[in-house]
């Protein structure tokens, strides 16, 4: 496609100016289906002469970062320097306020989606990752979502409040390991649904997305669907008496 055309080429400009300047260059906050092209791009194209990392402020954060880091730069303090947290509370009798309202009231203030990473909304509030370009901005104009006055603490990656993320373990059987069959017993979804969602490239496997419903999973891999949320393939056991395949998930809920 033309976008990600456009894209990739965003994406070696960033590399090229690494390597040729010998300094630390940074990408846009970037979506799953970005951080995908990207990998699969740096994939093809072989070494580079700096060292490329994908990161959002934690581990497996859905929006992340690439940052193209020169050998004198570690990603801990390249993203301490680009990464900040802006904690958000409500004020006392506000109602409590959802992803979408937070990502809603950000826009509305003309904030580009790219300098916007995780919204890890929790009981107080949000713990909100951006970029650092931005916090100066945030701090003296986003004192509103929907109805609801804000207040603002700007805070370091490692003071990030991560939500207490729980685990269900799912335990069924497949015909075959095919990801369409894995999607569909994992997130308790019909075959056919679960086709559906590969297709429209929603369906990403160890943060590369994947269109093809034919791709083999192994025992380890994350599968994340979008809108669904994320499991693990914690177990591929022995087959069944009529030679379906025991399967074992923890899915994050």
């Amino acid at each position: 496609m033309k976008e990600d055309r456009i894209f990739l080429g965003k994406i070696e400009d960033k590399i090229k100016g690494a390597s040729e300047k010998y300094m630390l260059t940074y990408s846009d906050f970037l979506d799953p289906h970005e951080h995908s092209a990207a990998s699969n791009y740096i994939r093809g194209k072989g070494r580079f002469d700096v060292d490329i990392v994908f990161f959002g402020g934690y581990e497996d954060a859905e929006r992340v970062i690439m940052f193209c880091l020169p050998d004198y730069i570690s990603i801990n303090d390249a993203s301490n320097d680009v990464l900040k947290v802006i904690r958000v509370r409500t004020k006392e009798g506000g109602k409590a306020l959802r992803h979408g309202d937070y990502l809603g009231s950000l826009t509305g203030l003309g904030v580009s989606r790219g300098k916007i990473g995780d919204i890890l909304v929790n009981e107080d509030g949000a713990d909100i990752i951006v970029s650092s370009e931005i916090v100066e901005f945030l701090m003296t104009n986003y004192a509103k979502a929907g109805r609801n006055y804000l207040s603002l603490s700007e805070h370091e990656l490692s003071e990030l409040k991560l939500p207490g993320n729980s685990r269900l373990t799912v335990k069924d059987t497949v015909a075959s390991l095919r990801l369409d069959n894995i999607v569909s017993s994992a997130f308790g979804l019909s075959r056919a649904k679960a086709q559906e969602a590969i297709k429209r490239g929603i369906v990403f496997v160890n943060s590369l997305e994947q269109t093809k419903t034919d791709v083999q999973i192994d025992e380890g891999d994350k599968i994340v669907l979008r809108g669904k949320g994320k499991v693990l393939v914690k177990e591929i056991g022995n087959r069944t008496r009529k030679d379906r395949i025991f399967m074992e998930f923890e899915r994050y809920v």
